[in-house]
Formats: structure tokens, sequence, C-alpha cells
């Protein structure tokens, strides 16, 4: 089949169709030749040469090449994996900027850009070709009707973050039809929208669709699969296992619909983004895409021996981001799923390891530099994972204005404060009310603390109060993969039990975690099937479990309603009540001083809190005032804010505690709202009055709403 072949263009990278044919632009430093190469449906392969390159950037034009094309690339160059360079054109690799890819990699020795037979593996060149086992890469009509449709921007001190997975979410669901379950076009199906609307939520962050692979040899020869998708092998491609139709490059449409159907349900949309490394893993991985591509330049090295990789992820290479083309590359992805595929934010994983410009964590590092110049990403909801695995990357409260953080130290203290453990009260306090000694001092706001208690990695809320151990002997790996140090208490019996007062008790933590989720500042982020009780069984670490271990187990729904109803009224009451989502801090002296007329804290006896009491480690006990007259900062029209006002008593104690009004608040009447020993909120109709002590049980929550 003849194919005519003109210049083409540098820009943009990846296939472009324009209505009459398509541009193939393709960036290699080192390479010292590059090879289109097209497929038909049997399979066959045409080759062709590109012979303009500029810019180090190899491009061609094809006329009448268009939508449903497959394609890769072959790349010559050195093969000498001990300068760092790993060219072998007998693997045809998947296009960096590809917006579509068709198929599943298959691990066999013909993907390794070494020979397996040799005694130093990687540095033997392998003849195997892989062509007929590679995914390949579609061209794509990235036209999509929109209609409206455009970023919500909802302000961050509205937003309410569900954290779930496509396939996950929907693939047990019985109201959405068996053949959309675990897809995309699940997720926009009415039911699982209605859901999601009911519980109150306003934004969902999907764990990674950008296309990934399930490790060759690690997980693959236990049986298991990459199921949290961890491992990107693509930035611009939605992955094609979560697409319902099938077709070449349907998945971007079904995506795209996704996203609008959400959107117009009120739903943002944030993607959980891995630009800290790829799927290729260390030395010893497969040559897929950038390795072969050109390897010494998308990849950090070890300096003095690079055949090695820098590895500050644990999963055997890092991204160079110190190079301008790898730099370009993420952003290039992130602008491409703001403009083309309206998503409305990113957690990036592990975003510590895109700081390093050397080995250290530098905040100030030219990612960060040039996403906070970005007029495409100015308005978008940026999130941090604020570690990695390398030396000084725990990164909490030190990432630059407009970022906000998943908030690792709010989680550890939430946990240590309901568990019982010394020496938690003050900080307790400290991220209640947004963790202002984190944030504050370099410009931020309550916003950048994204707080949770469970997150995809580790126990579900369920299993939080159920195991003290992790039990992940499904992953094959004798438990020792996971995090050991779970800050987990299992009410007195491993698992499961048909022990009442157990039952009682960790019912009752559960909705005292999840109350004060949602009443603290800053932004809450659920972790999707916490509301309804969804459980591991004490495995901490799913990533390899695609089944129902890990699938939402929507029965529950039925057994653990008033669960589910008690996280939906504490959802309603956040939204209603803007003094537990304030934009600004609070106004007072010290977070435990005196005279501060937006918050008061206070002793279970009712009088007011001292510096030296704060300090007391074993105390468990607190009252805190939120004035919801003491909003100083305005409603978007400039009018003033005002909110009923609350009196909050914590008991994280192992025994009730008979608490006092404080001597200002006597001469009120009080209604009690929520009451964390009830399974649901409290009717209106109790009230308290003067002296009346309130007996607050062991390990529980009440807030109290002042009627006059």
């Amino acid at each position: 089949m003849y194919v005519a072949v003109w210049p083409g263009n540098v820009y943009p990278l990846g296939a472009t169709w324009d209505g009459k044919g398509t541009n193939f632009a393709l960036f290699s430093e080192n390479a010292t030749a590059v090879e289109l190469c097209l497929f038909d449906t049997d399979e066959k392969e045409i080759r062709l040469p590109l012979t303009e390159k500029n810019n180090f950037v190899w491009h061609a034009y094809l006329p009448g090449v268009g939508p449903g094309q497959r394609y890769g690339f072959r790349v010559h160059g050195p093969w000498a994996p001990e300068v760092g360079h790993r060219f072998n054109p007998n693997k045809l690799l998947i296009d960096p900027y590809a917006k579509a890819i068709d198929g599943e990699i298959n691990d066999t020795p013909a993907i390794f850009g070494y020979s397996l037979d040799a005694p130093e593996k990687d540095l033997a060149f392998s003849d195997l070709d892989n062509a007929h086992m590679m995914p390949k890469c579609i061209v794509i009509d990235e036209s999509f009707d929109w209609g409206d449709d455009q970023l919500l921007r909802r302000p961050w001190h509205e937003t309410i973050i569900y954290e779930t997975h496509v396939k996950g979410f929907t693939k047990l669901h019985p109201e959405i039809p068996e053949e959309l379950r675990g897809t995309y076009a699940g997720l926009a199906h009415p039911a699982a929208i209605q859901y999601l609307q009911q519980l109150g939520i306003t934004a969902v962050e999907l764990m990674p669709v950008h296309q990934f692979l399930s490790r060759p040899g690690f997980l693959v020869d236990k049986g298991l699969k990459n199921y949290w998708g961890y491992d990107s092998i693509n930035y611009f491609t939605p992955h094609c296992g979560y697409s319902a139709s099938g077709n070449l490059g349907q998945q971007v449409t079904e995506f795209k619909q996704m996203v609008k159907d959400l959107h117009f349900a009120g739903i943002e949309v944030i993607l959980d983004v891995v630009y800290n490394h790829t799927g290729e893993g260390n030395h010893l991985g497969p040559t897929l895409s950038l390795r072969g591509i050109d390897n010494s330049v998308y990849y950090r090295l070890v300096k003095d021996d690079p055949r090695y990789y820098m590895d500050f992820t644990g999963c055997g290479n890092s991204l160079n981001v110190r190079h301008a083309q790898v730099l370009k590359l993420i952003m290039d992805s992130l602008r491409y799923w703001v403009t083309e595929m309206h998503v409305d934010g990113f957690r990036f994983d592990l975003a510590s390891a895109l700081a390093r410009e050397l080995y250290e964590v530098d905040s100030l590092a030219a990612f960060f530099d040039i996403i906070h110049q970005d007029p495409i990403l100015a308005d978008v909801k940026l999130i941090a994972e604020p570690w990695d695995l390398g030396e000084g990357g725990y990164q909490v409260g030190n990432f630059p204005l407009r970022w906000s953080e998943w908030n690792g130290r709010y989680r550890d203290t939430v946990r240590d404060f309901w568990r019982g453990e010394d020496n938690s009260l003050g900080q307790f306090a400290y991220c209640f009310t947004g963790s202002p000694d984190l944030y504050q001092a370099n410009g931020r706001n309550p916003s950048a603390s994204i707080n949770f208690i469970t997150a995809h990695d580790g126990f579900t809320l369920n299993d939080l109060v159920s195991y003290n151990q992790k039990h992940n002997e499904a992953n094959g790996e004798d438990s020792r993969d996971g995090e050991s140090h779970n800050r987990s208490w299992n009410c007195g019996v491993e698992g499961e039990t048909d022990d009442l007062e157990v039952i009682e008790l960790r019912s009752r933590q559960q909705r005292n975690f999840l109350a004060t989720l949602m009443l603290s500042q800053g932004i809450p982020m659920l972790l999707g099937g916490d509301e309804i009780g969804c459980t591991q069984k004490g495995n901490n670490n799913v990533y390899c479990q695609d089944n129902e271990l890990s699938w939402r187990d929507w029965s529950l729904q039925k057994s653990n309603a008033e669960l589910l109803n008690f996280t939906r009224e504490l959802i309603n009451f956040r939204h209603q009540h803007p003094v537990f989502r304030r934009r600004k801090w609070f106004q007072g002296r010290a977070i435990h001083g005196y005279g501060i007329s937006d918050i008061g804290w206070f002793n279970a006896d009712g009088t007011e809190m001292t510096e030296k009491q704060w300090l007391v480690s074993y105390a468990k006990v607190m009252q805190i005032f939120l004035n919801g007259e003491g909003i100083v900062t305005p409603s978007p029209r400039g009018e003033r804010i005002i909110d009923e006002s609350f009196l909050l008593f914590f008991n994280a104690h192992y025994e009730m505690i008979e608490f006092t009004l404080p001597n200002v608040f006597k001469d009120r009447e009080w209604e009690m709202v929520i009451n964390t020993d009830e399974p649901r909120f409290i009717q209106p109709g109790k009230f308290i009055i003067g002296e009346q002590t309130i007996p607050v049980t062991e390990r529980s929550i009440v807030v109290l709403r002042r009627l006059i």
C-alpha cells in the first residue's frame, strides 16, 4: 500500500488529524533515525522513515490518513546501557502523545529491550520483535459536542471530595446495565450520579485513568493485576480497559461524556495523576515507550552509573523533570486534560518527587514555577500528595501557594485522638481548625489542607476500627507489603465479630471519624465506600486486587443504611453551615489563647482552657465554641455571612464525662443536633438550658446549636 509522506510540522507532538490528513511528531534528542509504523486490521506493518528533524523533533504529514489509523514508532540509536542509552528498533514504541491506545501489553520476553537469556540481562541487546504483542496507538477525531459545558470552578471552601475508582465504583452496581459496569459510561449512568448527588459530595477524585499496565513478571506471575493504576504508560490516553464501547479511540468520547454528565449534575472531576514515574520500571523493566525513545532524556539516571535509575517512588524509576522536554510533556498533558477533557483539577501522586532538582526537595522547583504562571492551570484545583520515598521527601505543609495538600498529619492525629493516644489533644485542636501551624505562615488558607481519615492506600474506615494488624495475605507477599503502623484500633476483637458491644463501639467510632472530618476546617475527602461500611477484610494494600475484595459492595446500602444516612446528614449539615467551612483562618490570638471572639476552647467543666492544660498528656476531653457571627469574610457578593453558633463536646476518654456549659453561655438556650452515640441526627426538641449538665458517652461527640 502506497502512503504519501510530506514533511509535516514539529508541532504539535503526537498524531494530529486536521480533517484531510495526520501530522506525526516525536521528540528524541539522541536518536539516529525514527520510523513511523502503520498497522492495518490484519496487523500488517508499514514502516515509514521520518526524514525531517528540527529541534530534535522527527515529523511527517500523511495526507489521507485519519481517525482509526493504528500506529507506533521504532527508534534507532546507540545500545549502550552503561551510559544510559537503550535504543532498540526491534521494539515498537507507544507514542508519548498518543490520545488513544488499543489493547493491553502482553508479558513475553519480546517486550524487553535486552535479552533475558544473557548473564547480565539488561546489557545484552534483544533481537526479538514485539510489534505483534504491543498495543497500538490510535489516530482520533478530537471533536466533541460539549454544548455549554465548562469547568465548574466551585470554590475550594465549598468542596467535598469523594475518592473513588472508575471500575470499582460500578462493577457490582445492580442498577447499572452489566455491559456498562466498571466503565466511564457506568460512572456516568443516572444510578451512579444520583447516588453521588444524594450523598452530597461536590467532586469525585478518580484514581488513575491514564493508560497503565500490570507490571510484567511481578504481578502477572502471581495471577494478579494492577488494579489501582499507578503504573502509567501514557499521560494523554484514558485507560482503554475502562471503556464500554470497545471501538478504536472511543474511550476518549466516552470519557468526555462522563465528565459532561457529572458536570451537569454539579460534580467536579479531579484526576489522580502519576507524573513521578512510569510503568517501565527499573533497568530490568520492559521497553514500551520513553525508555526506547530516549532513555537518558526522560528518566533520572544515577549520575556515576547511568545504567541504573534514580528511584524516589519505590516503583523503579523517576521522570527527569529537570529536562525541558519532560516538563513540556507533563505540562502539555495537564493542559490537554483541562482544555480537551474538561477536568476540574488534579491530585499529584508522590508530588515531592517532582520537586527534586537534584536530590533534595526544592519547593520552588521549575515544575511548580511553571504551573504557577500557566494561564490554563491558573483556575483548576491542584492537590499534592506531599511526600515520596526519597530522603527528605515528607513535605507536608511546604508546598507553594495555590496548592492544597493531602494532610497526612491530620489523618494520623485524628486516628490517634480517637483511639485514645496520649499527647494528641493539642495537635487535634490544630487539625480541627485547618492546621494553621502548617499553612498559615506561608500565606495559604484553610483550603490548603485536604483532610482525610482514610484513602485508597490503607484501611477502609470499617477496617480502621476492626483490625489492629494488616491482613494482606491475598497479595502473595506474606503481608510484607502495605503500611505496618496504621494507628488503627480493633475495639477489642480482631476482625469480624458477633459481639454486640464491640459492634456498637465500632459503629460509634466510625461516626466519630466522619463527624470530625465533616466539622473540621479545611477540605474533607471521603474515601468512597466508607459511607456504607465497605471492608477489605483487613487488607490495607489492595493495589493488585481487581476483584470483590476491592470493588464496591452495594448490598451494604441496606445493611448499613444508618451509616449511609448519617453520612448524608453530616455532609448536608456542612453545606448548610459556613461556620464549619470558613474561607479564612480564625482571628483569635493563638489557637490556645484567651479573649477570642470567633472560637473558644473550654474544659468539660466549662472553664476556659489554659496553656498548661493543653500540655497535659492524658487529656482527651474538650469543648469548642464556634461563633456563627464571627465570620469576617464576605459572600461572593460582598454581603456579611452570619451563621448559627455551636458548642461541640469531644470525649475520647474511655468513660462517660459530664459536660457543663461555659458560664458565658448559661443564659442561652441550646438544642442538641448531633450525638455520635446515636446512629442518626437528633430530632429537634432536645433542649439544654442553664446549669444543666450534659452526659457525653465515652468516645463520642455531641454538637449543640444555640437557639437564643
